[in-house]
């Protein structure tokens, strides 16, 4: 009997989920909701009062370890009611920077933030690698459950890895891996992995020195009211900006330069509440992938990247423009990408959304509009489930709306897409797109409810995909 209950209740809770779910019918809709939602996001403030950090000991010779002294001047500030934590002009060598509540790093202009290539310098700390929870080392700037947080400013974060430091612990010879020296993630990767489907206690999985596990660099996890401006972000080990669990994000006008394996621009991931804008990415990876975690630690914490904006920015080298996945499995809803700037021989795709069955999840509201686009290499919009291998969760992918999309000088494919006949990509929608310097129009399988209206492609009309 409480088998047949047990099955009324999820049969039940599925057709109201399913009721929910309303594609859009014009572009108004999304940009009603846009507007509802930039009202909702708002940067924290700030006491107004300064802490230098050359007043608690550090010396800014490029030399000089400053752990200690960052660490000082954000207790400090932290336990005063907080403010700014100054970084004054000159080069400021230091290990991994813990963020506390209501404390905004300061970096003025004409000063760096170097960070230690030493590993001994980042701490094991909770954290999240490639999407999976685990102890490792901290990232190069790390906050945990704190709240009005800010790292601002005209200056530089560098994380300074480079061929001997970090990147070569991928394991790649492209980025300076040989069989001489010791590191690489590859056997570490792949017990987090056997960690993960065996659920075993993400604060038991613990990492760090020997294992070659590449911190991230800015980290804020399961905060509120995180701020970003101005600086410019270089030479992470791995992924740059990669706020985790947080609810309310603002980034605005930060250059991301990085071009070391994985070096993702932006991952905001299992967020709430998240807009990007004016900011110019060109990087390794992807310059913006939004997640949710992967595989098993996706679905079992459950918390979808939900409600983004994507504004104005710039995106030069990449693996894509605006990326949505592959560690979805918390699935994603209401993403909006708008008035954005792609142009290098070097970004695969303008749109991209990747995910696969050992995800699952539901990916659904992706609005990319007035998109301007130069070159790129593989296709502008790309849909595929068969990223990384498969597994027993099909994902759903509903509702994409692509409106006054130009691009130029375009590479391989308009359109392309991979789905499972029993998951089609549902709802797809494309209006106003002008796509030239295409080699093939579009390579599709399983497409389901498409809208086609005023599309061409190499100045031919496309009204369907037959």
């Amino acid at each position: 009997m409480k088998k047949y209950v047990l099955f009324f209740f999820t049969l039940l809770f599925s057709i109201q989920i399913s009721a929910q779910y309303k594609p859009w019918t014009s572009a108004q809709q999304p940009l009603k909701e846009i507007d509802a939602l930039k009202k909702q996001i708002v940067k924290p403030n700030f006491r107004k009062k300064d802490y230098l950090i050359t007043d608690f000991g550090a010396v800014g010779d490029g030399k000089t370890k400053n752990t200690e002294a960052f660490k000082k001047a954000i207790e400090k500030c932290n336990a005063e009611g907080g403010g700014r934590v100054v970084v004054p002009k000159g080069v400021f060598l230091t290990g991994a920077i813990y963020l506390k509540s209501n404390v905004n790093l300061y970096v003025s202009d004409d000063a760096t933030i170097l960070f230690s290539q030493d590993s001994n310098d980042y701490p094991i700390v909770f954290t999240r690698w490639e999407g999976m929870e685990c102890m490792n080392y901290s990232s190069l700037i790390y906050a945990y459950e704190e709240q009005n947080i800010a790292v601002t400013g005209k200056g530089t974060l560098d994380g300074n890895a480079d061929l001997d430091h970090w990147w070569f612990w991928c394991g790649a010879k492209q980025y300076g891996y040989n069989e001489s020296r010791p590191g690489r993630q590859n056997p570490a990767r792949a017990k987090l992995h056997e960690y993960m489907a065996e659920k075993k206690d993400p604060r038991e999985r613990i990492f760090g020195d020997g294992y070659y596990l590449r911190p991230n660099f800015v980290q804020p996890y399961k905060c509120k009211n995180f701020y970003m401006a101005d600086v410019l972000v270089k030479n992470s080990p791995m992924w740059n900006l990669n706020p985790v669990l947080c609810e309310n994000v603002l980034i605005e006008r930060v250059k991301v330069v990085s071009h070391g394996p994985n070096n993702d621009g932006c991952d905001p991931e299992a967020c709430k509440n998240v807009w990007i804008k004016d900011c110019y990415f060109d990087t390794g990876d992807d310059c913006i992938a939004i997640k949710s975690g992967r595989d098993e630690d996706g679905r079992s914490i459950g918390k979808p990247a939900e409600n983004h904006i994507i504004e104005n920015c710039e995106m030069k080298d990449g693996h894509g423009g605006v990326v949505i996945g592959s560690e979805i499995a918390g699935g994603a809803k209401n993403i909006y990408a708008i008035g954005n700037v792609m142009d290098s021989k070097n970004l695969d795709r303008a749109l991209r959304i990747k995910t696969s069955s050992s995800r699952g999840g539901t990916i659904e509201n992706v609005f990319f509009y007035n998109t301007k686009v130069g070159a790129y290499k593989d296709a502008a919009v790309l849909f595929t489930m068969f990223y990384e291998k498969p597994g027993n969760f099909i994902p759903t992918i509903r509702n994409i709306w692509v409106e006054n999309l130009q691009v130029k000088d375009g590479g391989k494919y308009a359109v392309l897409s991979n789905a499972y006949e029993t998951s089609p990509v549902t709802d797809f929608t494309m209006i106003n797109a002008k796509i030239d310097g295409i080699e093939i129009p579009y390579k599709v399988d399983f497409l389901k409810n498409v809208t086609l209206k005023n599309v061409t492609v190499n100045g031919k009309p496309l009204t369907n995909f037959k």
